[in-house]
């Protein structure tokens, strides 16, 4: 659906970069532009060596051009005169610092849809800060409402912020780029992952003001034995979300225990015996066992799957939404398309090609975009300067 677009993505780590990834999974052309040398840091991050890299910038077309040098600024200034989308991800300051601030790409290119992705904005006390997907959910009041039974925060293993925050920001770009469809302006898109975090809060903070207490919709968080979640014979875990009677009634019935159905809204605590015997009976039963029984049964019921096996179960291969691609090395690797659903026309897959090497297409797109001959390329890589 963005075929025809092309998208400039300085940012690194993940937020930005997840962001771009789903602009190139819509059919945007996104150039992500790195320092030589090193590039973007998440190339060698961690002990998975790069897989962060590479599951965020699939699709996506490496230049490398050296911010610290003028001639390499005017390279990015021309390259950004071209574009329709810019994503950057530096500190408040850095960018209009290294030239490539709104302000000065504004002025060369006036339909530019340029997003600035942080953590607490462009403004406001703590915008200067250093921060992570950590501090945001904890600020957000998020991280507050993912407690273990003690009452402690538990740290969660997925980014939330961070994917919500690179989701929200093409939210964004892409509001405006319909807005530039219509006016012909381009526009500053100013995001900050805490802000979107705690517009997410809006129900919590909602009930809260009214009842004083801060846990949101109550029949949600695992309080009744309706909507809760169940261990297995196992040790493996299901969700039950009978949330309304009729969908309690076909779990009930299916299991035999009509007599439950009243019981529908019962606390989820040992004083109750229908708990008891609820949770005794999903103990009785394996997670390949219910899962049968949850596609079979109209009851709102679904398995607690981990990574592996979502990566391959049936809903995710019927909805194609894994991308079976292959490293440089002709190695074959199993992705997740990004930009699902409703967001791909009907009939078209992702692309299969695999994150680029640091600077691999830096000839083509100069080459193309700003008709540079190769010895001038040859130049600008003898001095250093992509």
């Amino acid at each position: 659906m963005l075929k025809g677009i092309k998208v400039l993505d300085f940012s690194r780590y993940l937020p930005g970069p997840f962001a771009g990834q789903r602009l190139a999974d819509m059919g945007a052309e996104v150039v992500k532009i790195e320092s030589p040398g090193s590039g973007d840091p998440a190339r060698s991050l961690g002990e998975y060596g790069g897989l962060l890299f590479r599951a965020t910038n699939r699709n996506k077309k490496s230049v490398t051009l050296n911010l610290k040098e003028p001639e390499g600024q005017q390279l990015a200034i021309r390259l950004a005169s071209r574009a329709d989308v810019l994503i950057e991800s530096f500190r408040p300051g850095i960018a209009g610092a290294l030239g490539i601030g709104y302000a000065a790409l504004k002025q060369e290119n006036p339909g530019l849809v340029y997003c600035s992705l942080t953590g607490f904005g462009q403004s406001g006390p703590l915008s200067s800060l250093g921060s992570h997907d950590l501090n945001y959910l904890a600020l957000s009041g998020v991280l507050a409402q993912l407690k273990d039974p003690s009452g402690r925060p538990v740290q969660p293993s997925f980014q939330f912020a961070d994917m919500i925050g690179g989701i929200a920001a093409v939210e964004g770009i892409l509001a405006a780029l319909v807005q530039r469809s219509i006016t012909g302006a381009g526009a500053y898109v100013d995001f900050a992952m805490t802000d979107t975090l705690i517009g997410m809060m809006t129900v919590h903070a909602l009930i809260y003001n009214v009842t004083g207490t801060g846990q949101g919709v109550a029949e949600l968080t695992g309080s009744t034995v309706s909507y809760r979640i169940y261990e297995t014979a196992e040790g493996r875990y299901v969700s039950l979300g009978a949330l309304e009677k009729k969908f309690w009634e076909n779990f009930c019935r299916a299991v035999g225990r009509e007599e439950w159905i009243p019981a529908h809204n019962s606390p989820a605590d040992a004083a109750n015996p229908i708990f008891v015997a609820l949770s005794s009976l999903f103990k009785s039963k394996t997670l390949a066992e219910w899962t049968k029984f949850s596609s079979e049964v109209d009851c709102c019921m679904a398995p607690v799957l981990e990574t592996g096996e979502m990566t391959r179960s049936p809903y995710v291969e019927a909805r194609r939404l894994a991308v079976e691609t292959r490293t440089r090395d002709g190695e074959p690797l199993r992705q997740i398309f990004t930009a699902a659903g409703g967001m791909k026309p009907e009939g078209a897959g992702a692309e299969s090609g695999e994150a680029p090497g640091l600077g691999r297409y830096s000839r083509e797109i100069l080459a193309t975009w700003l008709g540079a001959s190769p010895d001038q390329l040859e130049d600008w890589q003898e001095r250093g300067i992509v």
